[in-house]
């Protein structure tokens, strides 16, 4: 095992905890039963073992060997530089696995999720919005998936961001998304509650939402449909006591049926990253002054892959289906539809024709174009 920072358990506590964490049946909430009734992780193990409970085999330490080879790092709920904020939370994650600088987990946060199939406007407002909180001296987390989350990471800069991942920080998801994860662990911080080499399953992606909410002190949503996962994110973070932000969206849009609701229900609107600061509630999250923290840059995440059902060579022009949810029907640029598309300006052109045809969009002023009402 390599030397850890100043501030961790003793080495047979990590050990311990590692076991009970990684053994089936025992979740945060009995996790934090059995260190109450017993203690520490060690006593609750030898109390499970004369009961005859099944635990994780003793060798499922190899992992720490693991996560050191990858340059990442176990850090338990307790130690020094556990996210403060999410410990906070009723029965916080036992265990973070992180790639990164974790005092950026210690510094003032704000979360922004939304549509993976965000509109171009829906994207260029939370890339601006991500920049502009992070000018503040906010930290910008998501979920590093597409749409909103993507948009909300490059805006914010890969020095200045947290992705929270459902997956092991191994494992690139989405697979077009591996240059970024890759500059996120080597300048920002990616945190996950999986071991290396666990692909993103359905079950991960609410433990995944929890991180979100839980590490930062408020959250702002930027289309977000009903029943999506980004109304589960702001549930939590609602319960959390964090501030809970909206970006209005149209009416027609069903991209914004979710937020609008949010905002019936009591959350607060938002326009911009100067309505976001206004609106932020007195609060105090930092608890120390970030330190840099030692990583091994050339062993971060070289053996990232995507999961083995998707292995492509390389991202590919979004369909025609993905290219209309680009519209609005506010009206969006040609020249944004290209950037955003990765197609050519013929075809973009072509595209808006046939829709056209089809009357599924009308042309605007200034060469700008939105989905027909």
């Amino acid at each position: 095992m390599t030397t850890e920072p100043a501030g961790t358990l003793a080495e047979p506590e990590r050990l311990a905890r590692l076991r009970l964490i990684r053994t089936d049946g025992i979740g945060a909430v009995t996790y934090w039963q059995l260190l109450k009734r017993h203690g520490n992780a060690r006593s609750a193990i030898e109390a499970l073992l004369d009961a005859g409970k099944r635990l994780a085999p003793p060798g499922v330490e190899a992992e720490f060997a693991t996560t050191a080879r990858l340059g990442m790092r176990h850090l338990f709920a307790g130690e020094a530089d556990y996210p403060p904020l999410l410990a906070e939370l009723a029965d916080p994650p036992p265990l973070l696995l992180t790639s990164g600088d974790v005092s950026l987990a210690g510094r003032p946060a704000i979360a922004m999720v939304g549509a993976r199939n965000a509109s171009a406007v829906g994207q260029g407002l939370a890339r601006a919005m991500a920049a502009e909180l992070a000018q503040a001296g906010f930290v910008i987390v998501s979920g590093l998936a597409r749409g909103i989350d993507h948009a909300a990471h490059t805006g914010a800069r890969p020095g200045c961001t947290i992705a929270c991942v459902a997956g092991g920080l191994d494992i690139a998801y989405p697979s077009e998304h591996a240059n970024l994860q890759r500059r996120i662990a080597e300048e920002g911080l990616l945190i996950s509650e999986q071991p290396p080499g666990v692909e993103p399953q359905a079950r991960h992606f609410p433990r995944r939402n929890r991180l979100i909410a839980g590490v930062a002190q408020a959250l702002v949503v930027i289309e977000a449909a009903k029943g999506s996962g980004s109304l589960i994110t702001a549930r939590i973070a609602t319960e959390a006591g964090r501030d809970v932000m909206v970006v209005p969206g149209h009416p027609s849009d069903p991209r914004s049926g979710g937020g609008n609701s949010l905002l019936k229900d009591g959350a607060i609107l938002v326009e911009n990253a100067a309505d976001v600061l206004a609106a932020l509630s007195p609060f105090q999250p930092l608890v120390r002054q970030p330190q840099p923290q030692p990583r091994n840059r050339g062993a971060s995440l070289v053996h990232m892959r995507p999961p083995a059902e998707q292995q492509p060579a390389g991202p590919e022009p979004p369909s025609p289906d993905a290219f209309t949810d680009l519209l609005t029907v506010s009206g969006v640029a040609i020249d944004e539809l290209v950037r955003l598309s990765g197609r050519t300006a013929a075809d973009v052109q072509a595209l808006l024709a046939d829709l056209e045809i089809e009357g599924k969009v009308v042309r605007l002023a200034g060469g700008r174009v939105a989905l027909a009402g």
